[in-house]
């Protein structure tokens, strides 16, 4: 079997989209799983909206993914350049083999013209397409044309017939060459046209199957003739879906953040975007929902891609993340709290010794299971790293009959130990239900009012952990204050 050799190529005009980054993973998971071959390309021919800045967000975004690769702009490879940018005389070596063996011809038509005869299609109810006014041009025409100081465009003669796609995902899909038309490859100011430069660059590099959106359809009905105009394999292809927002319109930023550098922001994990989007495109062979990006790989296969719109739901998306959150180590998952804990002034960074960072290990352990996105811990830590005050919905709780009785025969089970780790804790809390239970006092009527004394929050880890993580000095404190508090409210 021939070598599989896949590519991502993105244009540095933006940062990584949500959706592009589906594209890069598709073909990740589909190299690793054929062992082969992941080549990144920037696709930069739009000289004045590509930046060196946005290529390095894009290539640090994947790598953020973890989707490594084994050829690209950066690390370099046997089939360089890999940026479309410096590869025009390539392209232009390309175009002249066209003309030669007639295959492209020059087009004089002005930008203006294109336009009027593009507008009076539509309103015909026809399909845009170019009618060839220039396909049979006599030499003392284009003589003619030049002597004017017309500037040509090379068009592709687009071959008369049937151009059928061999699609991995959908089958067989055929298209009219007269539904084509013959397409610009060259533009008039030397610069290649995205059809032109994708196929060279494919057939260059030697790429052996092209995975992307289902956008790209009938660029596909363009490219497959030219691969073989310029004597190249035609590689196999594969379509998927378009991701939808929950309205079913294309996704956009009207429906939240749409790169993956705002998710990183918000505190998603790698691992929760790759399962996402994996989900998004392609089902499993069973009914497993959780998996890590080595998980994927093995489990791929490209003829399970789906032929459906695919609808993002940002609730499966933060239930994947808490799931991978609390699979985490905790050291990794402690240091990527950090950032939001500092930001939010609830810790000084430069001020952290290996005594705080124990501390804090704790404290995100004992709240992660609360977490969604990383950027909620400041939400749940703060119970533990700022001036402790009762929060409005927990005062409510004040008023309740059994508060001063939990409350206190709490302060006498933690007077008579010394400071609790979680098991001991955990007995504290039992010996509470226990307790209680012969007086009819259970559930929310037992632990609300143990959480309010201990958190001042009406919401939060489970008790033995904040038993756990509290000195002992501290949990008394805060009981003698809620009691104080609840005594003022009842009077």
């Amino acid at each position: 079997m021939s070598e599989v050799r896949v590519r991502f190529a993105p244009s540095p005009t933006g940062h990584l989209h949500i959706g592009t980054a589906r594209t890069a993973l598709l073909n990740w998971l589909y190299a690793r799983k054929m062992d082969g071959s992941f080549i990144v390309r920037v696709e930069d021919t739009d000289l004045s909206r590509s930046t060196a800045e946005f290529e390095e967000s894009i290539l640090e975004d994947l790598a953020w993914m973890g989707l490594n690769w084994d050829e690209g702009p950066d690390i370099g490879g046997g089939f360089g350049p890999y940026r479309q940018s410096e590869r025009f005389d390539i392209y232009r070596k390309k175009t002249d083999e066209l003309l030669e063996t007639g295959q492209a011809y020059r087009c004089y038509c002005a930008p203006e013209e294109l336009e009027e005869r593009r507008k009076a299609r539509l309103a015909a109810g026809l399909m845009p397409k170019y009618e060839g006014t220039c396909r049979e041009l006599t030499a003392e025409q284009e003589a003619a044309h030049l002597a004017g100081g017309k500037k040509a465009a090379l068009r592709f003669r687009v071959p008369d017939g049937t151009i059928t796609i061999r699609d991995l995902v959908r089958g067989a899909i055929d298209f009219s060459s007269e539904v084509i038309g013959d397409f610009i490859i060259l533009r008039s100011d030397g610069s290649p046209s995205y059809h032109l430069a994708v196929v060279v660059d494919d057939g260059e590099m030697k790429v052996s199957h092209v995975i992307r959106g289902e956008d790209h359809i009938t660029n596909t009905a363009k490219h497959v003739p030219l691969f073989r105009a310029l004597g190249y394999p035609v590689p196999e292809f594969a379509h998927n879906a378009m991701i939808l927002g929950p309205d079913g319109g294309k996704l956009s930023k009207r429906h939240g953040a749409t790169s993956v550098d705002e998710y990183r922001q918000r505190g998603y994990l790698p691992e929760a975007i790759n399962n996402y989007l994996a989900l998004l495109s392609w089902a499993p062979e069973d009914t497993k929902e959780v998996f890590l990006l080595h998980e994927l790989a093995a489990a791929f296969k490209i003829d399970r891609i789906s032929k459906s719109p695919a609808i993002f739901d940002i609730a499966k998306l933060n239930w994947l993340n808490g799931q991978h959150i609390r699979a985490a180590g905790m050291e990794r998952i402690t240091n990527l709290c950090i950032p939001y804990l500092r930001d939010a002034g609830l810790i000084d960074e430069d001020e952290l010794s290996e005594d705080d960072f124990a501390h804090l290990v704790q404290i995100i352990e004992a709240v992660r299971g609360n977490l969604t996105v990383l950027a909620e811990i400041p939400a749940y830590a703060k119970i533990f790293l700022s001036e402790f005050e009762i929060e409005p919905e927990a005062r409510e709780w004040l008023a309740e009959p059994g508060l001063p009785e939990v409350l206190g025969e709490l302060r006498e089970a933690l007077v008579a130990r010394g400071e609790l780790d979680f098991d001991a804790g955990k007995e504290v809390v039992l010996g509470l239900r226990e307790h209680f239970k012969a007086l009819g006092i259970t559930g929310k009527g037992l632990f609300m009012p143990v959480r309010v004394g201990l958190t001042g929050s009406a919401k939060g880890p489970e008790l033995p952990y904040i038993l756990n993580i509290l000195s002992k000095e501290e949990a008394l404190a805060r009981i003698d204050a809620v009691v104080e508090e609840a005594k003022k409210a009842r009077q």
